[in-house]
């Protein structure tokens, strides 16, 4: 039986990551969303 699911991280964090989100305004507001939710962690 194979695993199919294999994670990457680097695509991950390129993708979904904090640096990721500012480069878009919307990013920039799904953190703002998440800040003022007092979210313990913003982005992945």
């Amino acid at each position: 039986m194979r695993i199919n699911y294999k994670p990457h991280n680097k695509k991950r964090f390129r993708h979904l990551g904090f640096r990721a989100r500012m480069k878009t305004p919307g990013g920039r507001k799904i953190l703002s969303r998440r800040r003022s939710k007092s979210r313990v962690k913003l982005t992945v």
